[in-house]
């Protein structure tokens, strides 16, 4: 395997859910991803970004947790953490209407590139309910197990630690709030900020302010959020 397809997951992560990657549908998830790859598919992002989330938010460190749907189904879009975009990859709609958000909400232009890693390293889980999708084929990994492993991730982190703000935007991160605690989190959610959906309740919705209110009301530092600092 070139190391395009090969599919990596750090050591100090397997640490935290060691038990998942061991349990037969993890196994499954990788044995599929292989018989895709061999038969032609392109997978996204790149094995060795699919765990890029975890690389950048260690668990210890997180603050806030963004669970999406699955990953961008186009070319150089994905780079495993969600919405977001490597450096000079054209925005797409989604990130697009992320930003009018920020906007609207703090007043805040647009950053110079999309790429979210800034926001990853201040300890923002960036993470999809699906860590990989066909190209051009959006939600076609659904059913392969990713949910199994980002449900055990959500109630990981419920269970282990205290004051995490869980956003979750859409219908398919909405069904991992029965795996918070809502004594010890918060939950935020929101329509999908989907160019579909993204009138029905993702703008307004202030999503940056009132993740920054929380933050500061329980004696943690907020989030900046102006990328072009």
């Amino acid at each position: 395997m070139t190391e395009e397809k090969t599919i990596i997951i750090e050591n100090s992560r397997k640490q935290v859910l060691k038990e998942e990657f061991e349990k037969p549908y993890f196994s499954a998830i990788k044995e599929t991803l292989k018989k895709e790859i061999s038969s032609g598919y392109t997978i996204y992002p790149q094995g060795k970004q699919i765990f890029n989330a975890f690389n950048l938010t260690p668990f210890d460190e997180v603050k806030v947790v963004i669970l999406g749907q699955d990953p961008y189904h186009w070319e150089g879009e994905a780079h495993g953490l969600s919405f977001s975009v490597p450096e000079g990859i054209r925005i797409p709609p989604s990130l697009r209407n992320i930003f009018k958000e920020l906007k609207t909400d703090l007043d805040i232009n647009p950053p110079l590139n999309w790429n979210l890693e800034k926001r990853a390293k201040q300890g923002v889980l960036l993470l999809n309910t699906s860590l990989t999708v066909r190209k051009d084929s959006p939600n076609s990994h659904k059913d392969i197990g990713w949910q199994l492993f980002t449900d055990a991730i959500i109630k990981n982190l419920s269970d282990k630690k205290e004051g995490i703000i869980f956003i979750l935007r859409g219908a398919f991160a909405q069904q991992k709030a029965s795996f918070i605690d809502t004594d010890k989190h918060f939950i935020l959610k929101s329509a999908h900020p989907s160019p579909f959906s993204a009138d029905r309740g993702f703008f307004w919705s202030k999503p940056f302010s009132k993740c920054n209110e929380i933050l500061e009301c329980i004696g943690k530092t907020p989030i900046k959020r102006d990328l072009n600092e």
